[in-house]
């Protein structure tokens, strides 16, 4: 069975691709079945990782999949937080989104940068799904106050995760898709569908 992946980010693609890769699905990304991105009015991460599934539902006909996610720093009230990819504006740009957010932290000291990336997956069997399945994911760390590793994308190289002593950057692709905010909502998802049986 087909599973449409609605977004448009080509690294959180992959990881996702990864991630589901034992599950008995077909993962399809939207843009190979003619989707684009749809704009996300939501407030919270969950309003746009739903508006972002059911957009990839009523187009394809099929069920979709949707991640919304981003960074909160305490320091900052919460932010980059919901605009986490346009933190620095409009079109996205990885290293000015880490350039605004090291500024933004220049006078904060290292024990006042903790920070999480927190992620909400969405699944819809249809779109109008009256039972969508919506899981959730956190993962604790620190703003660091330079870029640190060549791995991943966005916030990973000022991300540091105290446990294993390296930014999300620094660390091997399977080892950071068993911790992260997006692997622990998707473990949650992948209980969900063994006990709901997904069909």
């Amino acid at each position: 069975m087909k599973l449409v992946l609605a977004s448009g980010n080509a690294g959180k693609l992959k990881e996702l691709q990864a991630m589901l890769a034992d599950l008995p699905l077909q993962i399809v990304p939207q843009a190979e079945l003619g989707v684009g991105d749809v704009p996300e009015t939501g407030l919270t991460f969950v309003e746009n990782a739903l508006i972002k599934a059911r957009h990839a539902c009523e187009v394809t006909g099929l069920p979709a999949l949707a991640d919304d996610s981003g960074l909160i720093v305490d320091a900052l009230d919460g932010a980059p937080g919901l605009y986490s990819a346009r933190y620095a504006g409009s079109p996205t740009d990885d290293a000015a989104n880490n350039a605004k957010l090291l500024d933004a932290l220049r006078d904060v000291p290292v024990d006042r940068r903790s920070a999480r990336f927190y992620a909400v997956i969405v699944l819809l069997r249809h779109a109008s799904d009256p039972q969508p399945l919506i899981c959730e994911g956190s993962w604790e760390g620190h703003i660091i106050d330079e870029l640190r590793g060549s791995n991943g994308f966005g916030y990973n190289p000022v991300f540091f995760d105290p446990v294993h002593g390296l930014t999300a950057a620094q660390m091997e692709p399977t080892l950071k898709n068993t911790i992260s905010h997006r692997a622990i909502a998707l473990q949650q998802l992948k209980q969900q569908l063994i006990q709901r049986r997904f069909d």
